[in-house]
């Protein structure tokens, strides 16, 4: 019987392999035409009639058109996979080979061309009527899968689509890791002190280095349960572990834990994925902007799709508990205790890097802005520290990179379009009120002939007022 580990595997084998689909259409096929040839002989069904001749020259030339097909769709695929790693960042790869167009094509195709083949064989001097009209109109029906494919494939290869993709995922992940809406009267609580103060039993490593891509909760607390132990996950996911690292401390316990059993519970591979690992997609969008900002591509637009989807992932996250490290029973004992990152760890990860290399494009520092500023003015002002700190250092960029004063002012402006877009205009000279959801508003200095200036203040919110422009 196979324990979580290998079912976790299992699992992401068969959301990633093209072999499995492969295999499965090629069972399918075997299985179903001898059904259809059984029904044949017994009802004489018939939805086209031909001569044993034409029954076959037009299979022989259905299947060499369905190899074509699918010879195809392989290709494509593989150039999809070069030209995604390559312009913008190997870690999507695993996302392009999870897409359903592609698996869905590559079964219907596989199955077609193998019952065309078994049709094919059963066309002595009797013609198996319903046998070989089912396989004239699968063909039919995979010429237009095939068409799709192709239209499908196109729109796959826009960076604006891989980031949306990713954008999606990477919101499920949050609602499953961070199930918890943020309140701002229960102050967030980290899971460093939570543990018991007595020696524990440290767990080490055994097995291939890698990094550890999910684990289950659910086990440990099952396992913490029986042997009445507190049991805390040492790595986060996401980290890289090797053979003789700490991986789990165990506190107390009427009897020892396994090992084994608990080894059994943390997934480690050759890849980090997006199942348990918001920051994985904060990564991936990351790395597609750096690349799409370095000098050699200089592509600035990517990089404000990029930040388009980072704005709404962090939106969803500051909107959330992320202290989340802390694992109950039933009757309200702690049981697993494993690490989460904090908010500040997320928007070093999300803005940080794309400042960095988008530094001089006045694009990427007012498409910067406008998510700093909107992500101030609607998150709980517990989430402002970490957000006014980066805003102060693109300030900072923006003074050392454009000397020309009117270049300071235009890239003191937020606009979420980068360049061109409809931004916050100043209410009343010279500066910019934004609302937030505590009833408050606050002041931002606009960056004018000092950008290093930053400066919030609270006022009335009889005052507050936003006008478009």
């Amino acid at each position: 019987m196979m324990n979580w580990e290998q079912r976790y595997r299992f699992v992401q084998t068969a959301r990633t392999s093209l072999v499995l689909w492969g295999v499965l259409a090629l069972v399918g096929a075997m299985t179903s035409a001898p059904i259809v040839r059984f029904i044949d002989l017994q009802t004489d069904w018939a939805i086209f009639r031909y001569t044993p001749d034409g029954a076959r020259s037009l299979l022989g030339t259905l299947a060499g058109s369905m190899l074509t097909f699918i010879v195809f769709v392989l290709s494509a695929t593989l150039i999809v996979v070069q030209l995604a790693s390559g312009q913008l960042t190997p870690r999507v790869i695993a996302l392009v080979l999870a897409s359903p167009a592609i698996k869905i094509s590559l079964g219907a195709l596989t199955f077609t061309y193998a019952f065309t083949l078994a049709a094919l064989a059963r066309v002595e001097d009797r013609v198996p009527s319903l046998l070989v009209s089912i396989a004239v109109i699968l063909n039919l029906v995979c010429i237009i899968v095939f068409f799709e494919f192709v239209q499908l494939l196109s729109r796959g290869l826009r960076p604006a689509h891989l980031m949306l993709l990713v954008g999606d995922h990477a919101q499920d992940v949050i609602d499953e890791v961070y199930p918890v809406i943020f309140d701002p009267q229960t102050p967030e609580q980290a899971a460093s002190g939570a543990c018991p103060v007595a020696g524990a039993q440290v767990i080490e490593f055994v097995g291939r280095s890698g990094v550890v891509m999910a684990f289950s909760l659910e086990h440990l607390i099952r396992l913490a349960i029986v042997t009445d132990s507190v049991i805390e996950l040492l790595p986060q996911v996401g980290d890289s572990v090797t053979r003789g690292d700490p991986l789990f401390r165990v506190y107390g316990g009427t009897r020892p834990v396994s090992p084994q059993s608990l080894r059994a519970c943390v997934a480690v591979g050759t890849e980090r994925t997006l199942d348990q690992d918001p920051r994985f997609a904060f990564r991936i969008l990351v790395d597609i902007a750096n690349k799409a900002l370095s000098p050699a591509i200089n592509d600035p637009t990517t990089g404000v799709l990029a930040l388009d989807q980072i704005n709404n992932l962090l939106l969803r996250l500051g909107r959330r508990r992320l202290d989340e490290g802390l694992a109950n029973d039933r009757a309200g004992k702690l049981r697993v205790v494993y690490g989460t990152p904090d908010w500040p760890d997320y928007v070093t990860l999300a803005v940080s890097e794309i400042r960095q290399y988008g530094e001089g494009s006045l694009q990427v520092s007012r498409r910067l802005r406008a998510m700093l500023e909107h992500l101030i003015a609607t998150l709980p002002e517990a989430r402002w520290p970490a957000l006014q700190q980066e805003l102060a250092m693109l300030n900072c960029a923006v003074a050392r990179k454009f000397p020309d004063e009117e270049d300071r002012k235009r890239a003191g402006v937020g606009d979420y379009q980068g360049v061109g877009g409809r931004r916050f205009r100043l209410s009343t000279r010279g500066k910019e009120t934004i609302p937030n959801w505590l009833g408050m508003t606050h002041t931002l200095r606009r960056a004018t002939a000092d950008p290093n200036a930053f400066q919030m203040r609270k006022l009335p919110s009889a005052s507050s007022g936003i006008r478009s422009g």
